[in-house]
């Protein structure tokens, strides 16, 4: 499990910092990533990779929000400006 928390929270934060489309994927596996670190800091000996698993979880789930949020008012003042001209 925590292998599986860290892989999924690096690629939590690779989604989040250069997928600009695919954020939405950034949150789903950050969220994922959270639940498998917190059942890997069971295990004693996989503790320290959960936790890098959980921060790297919550960077990345917080980083793919806050760019999808900026995306989404982005494109919605792009639409009213472009409404405005018309």
């Amino acid at each position: 499990m925590a292998v599986a928390s860290l892989v999924l929270g690096i690629l939590s934060v690779v989604i989040g910092l250069f997928g600009s489309g695919f954020n939405w994927v950034g949150i789903i596996i950050g969220v994922i990533g959270l639940v498998l670190a917190v059942l890997g800091k069971k295990d004693p000996k996989n503790a320290g990779m959960a936790n890098a698993g959980l921060v790297l979880s919550i960077i990345g789930l917080v980083l793919s929000l806050i760019l999808y949020v900026a995306c989404v008012a982005a494109l919605s003042g792009a639409a009213s400006f472009l409404d405005s001209l018309a």
